[in-house]
């Protein structure tokens, strides 16, 4: 054998180890998703209420059994919110939502209504005054019939007592109204404060139990909605069975707590999970 021969064989030896070696390897472990929502508790969560703050009295949040699966049930009965103990950045939430029967208050017999706040941050019940709000500092993925996937930028007070007002940009164009609507060619938007239409919100929208406008993606009636939010960084996709509705991009929060929100109408929760993003 020659040099050049033994060389070669040394080489192929080595590289034939290499390879058996990366094939032995273990791949690299996917994120694994989280369920926020356990199907028995509230245990990752903890709520607040605006005249009770950490208590509960009325039993506005319960887990109850809805066409046979656990759900979380929010009477609506007082403004507040269930909310994750823990703050997160980078991931995909998924949960469905189902409406109820009851509205109270302002929302009685108007359009049922209730929201997923994103990035929250700063002290419980900070939108209020002397933090006696329902909800925080955030950027909330409306859940409201006919405007499921809006978004609305949610300002709250610091510790501090700075009033903030977060920025999400968008491009947008305006319905026959002149609100701003979601539009992948529309005009790049900065936004602080108030609401950006998703893209088939109906111009004729009322305030109005059940309303449903022409191109709304929602279940109608009780059905089950499966909503998504993606949050990559400082972009913010929503999601509503399986449509793209809304995306943001340039949010001034990109991490915090997840609130779902008490908001004068029942509702049900149930699969509601948490997948960190594969930064890879």
């Amino acid at each position: 054998m020659t040099r050049f021969a033994r060389r070669w064989a040394g080489g192929g030896i080595a590289l034939c180890s290499a390879v058996a070696l990366a094939l032995m390897a273990p791949a690299t472990a996917r994120p694994k998703t989280i369920q926020l929502f356990n199907g028995k508790d509230l245990t990752n969560f903890y709520t607040w209420l605006v005249d009770y703050k950490y208590e509960d009295p009325h039993k506005v949040f319960t887990v109850d059994t809805v066409d046979g699966a656990p759900a979380i049930r929010v009477s609506g009965l007082h403004y507040g919110a269930f909310i994750t103990r823990q703050e997160f950045s980078n991931y995909r939430l998924s949960a469905d939502y189902s409406w109820g029967t009851a509205t109270y208050g302002g929302r009685k017999g108007r359009s049922r209504d209730s929201g997923i706040l994103l990035h929250c941050q700063g002290p419980d019940g900070n939108t209020g005054a002397d933090f006696n709000g329902p909800w925080m500092l955030s950027q909330e993925c409306q859940i409201i019939q006919g405007g499921a996937g809006d978004f609305i930028t949610v300002a709250g007070t610091l510790k501090d007592g700075t009033r903030v007002t977060p920025k999400l940009t968008a491009p947008v164009t305006k319905d026959r109204d002149g609100e701003p609507c979601y539009d992948p060619k529309g005009k790049e938007t900065v936004f602080q404060g108030g609401r950006i239409n998703w893209w088939g919100r109906d111009p004729d929208w009322a305030d109005v139990m059940d309303f449903r406008g022409k191109q709304d993606v929602e279940t109608p009636g009780h059905g089950w909605t499966r909503v998504e939010v993606i949050c990559d960084g400082d972009t913010i996709t929503n999601i509503v069975n399986g449509h793209v509705v809304n995306k943001g991009t340039h949010s001034s929060l990109t991490s915090g707590k997840i609130i779902f929100q008490s908001e004068g109408a029942e509702i049900y929760y149930r699969n509601i999970t948490l997948t960190p993003l594969d930064k890879k």
